[in-house]
């Protein structure tokens, strides 16, 4: 059964992806960003959590999150 502060720790990561995806969403429907920079910026974020590394559950976390970062930039390239 996981621990009460691994549930609060999901949450907070779930609040915190929530508030920066809709921020940069934002950021390009009011053209302080542009659409290929946003995609530049996921690539960025993708690449420094492909290349991370640490332990083997540390590499785990961050080959998961390259792969939902590298979702969420299919996903606006598809759109």
């Amino acid at each position: 059964m996981p621990k009460s502060t691994d549930k609060n720790s999901d949450a907070a990561g779930h609040a915190a992806l929530s508030i920066c995806e809709s921020l940069l969403l934002t950021l390009v429907e009011l053209k302080v960003l542009r659409e290929s920079d946003l995609r530049g910026l996921l690539e960025d974020a993708a690449t420094t959590h492909r290349g991370a590394t640490g332990t083997a559950k540390d590499a785990a976390v961050h080959r998961a999150a390259a792969k939902l970062i590298e979702k969420l930039r299919a996903d606006r390239t598809a759109t």
